[in-house]
C-alpha cells in the first residue's frame, strides 16, 4: 500500500465524522440560504489568508533532506497567491460586506485551527503540514463537486459568487496526482505520522468550523 492509500485510510474515520456534520448535509442537498453560504464564505477567507504565510513558514522549516518538498511548496504557493480574494469577490456578489469581513475577527474555531496550523509547523514537525492541505483541498474538491452546482440553483447567485468553490470544482486529476506523488515519496515513518496526525486533527478542527455555521432558528438569531 502507497502511502498516500495509507493516509486516506487511516483518516477515513474522521473524514467521515466531518461529512456528517449536518450544516455539510444541508450544502449536499441544497438546503442552505444566502446568510449561511456568506458565514461560510467569511470563515474560508479567514483561514484561506493563511495559506501562503503557511506554506512559506513550511518550506524555511525544512531541513536540507526535504529540499524536493521545498521546491514543491513553491509551486503551491504560486498557484495560492491571491485567494482569499476570491474569497471576498463572492461574498460581494452575494451582497455581502466585503471590507467587513476582511476587517473582522475570525470565529474562534477557526482561529484555533489556524493556530493550530502555525503550532506545528513551528514546534513540531513542518512535515505535517501536508496533513492539512489534504484536508482542505480534499474538502474544498467534494463541496466544489457535490454542492457548488446544488447551493447555486437553490440561491439564485450568479456565477460570480461561486469562484472560491469553483476553482476546487471538477478534480483535478493533475493537481491530485501531484499532491499523491509527493507524499509516496515520504519514506521516513515521522513524517508519515506527521502527516497522519495533522490530517485526523485537522478534520476535527476544520470540522468545527462548519459547526459553527448557523442553521435553523439560529439564522433569525442573529447568531453566526
Amino acid at each position: 500500500m502507497t502511502f498516500f492509500d495509507q493516509l486516506k485510510r487511516d483518516t477515513d474515520a474522521q473524514r467521515q465524522d466531518m461529512f456528517a456534520i449536518p450544516v455539510i448535509q444541508d450544502a449536499l442537498r441544497g438546503e442552505v440560504v444566502t446568510a449561511q453560504y456568506i458565514a461560510f464564505l467569511t470563515q474560508a477567507y479567514h483561514h484561506v489568508r493563511h495559506t501562503v504565510p503557511l506554506l512559506m513558514a513550511c518550506g524555511s522549516r525544512l531541513d536540507s533532506r526535504h529540499e524536493w518538498l521545498r521546491a514543491a511548496i513553491a509551486e503551491y504557493i504560486e498557484e495560492e497567491v491571491g485567494h482569499q480574494e476570491w474569497v471576498l469577490s463572492d461574498i460581494a456578489a452575494c451582497g455581502g460586506d466585503a471590507e467587513a469581513v476582511r476587517a473582522s475577527r475570525p470565529h474562534a474555531s477557526t482561529e484555533l485551527m489556524v493556530a493550530y496550523a502555525y503550532h506545528q509547523v513551528d514546534r513540531g514537525n513542518p512535515v505535517g503540514f501536508f496533513g492539512m492541505v489534504h484536508v482542505l483541498e480534499g474538502t474544498s474538491t467534494a463541496l466544489a463537486t457535490h454542492a457548488a452546482e446544488t447551493m447555486r440553483s437553490a440561491l439564485a447567485l450568479p456565477p460570480e459568487a461561486f469562484s472560491y468553490l469553483s476553482s476546487h470544482g471538477s478534480l483535478d486529476v493533475g493537481h491530485v496526482a501531484f499532491f499523491e506523488g509527493l507524499m509516496n515519496r515520504l519514506d521516513d515513518a515521522a513524517d508519515r505520522d506527521a502527516v497522519v496526525h495533522m490530517a485526523r486533527m485537522m478534520y476535527g478542527l476544520y470540522g468545527n468550523v462548519f459547526r459553527s455555521l448557523p442553521r435553523g432558528a439560529e439564522l433569525f438569531e442573529g447568531k453566526a
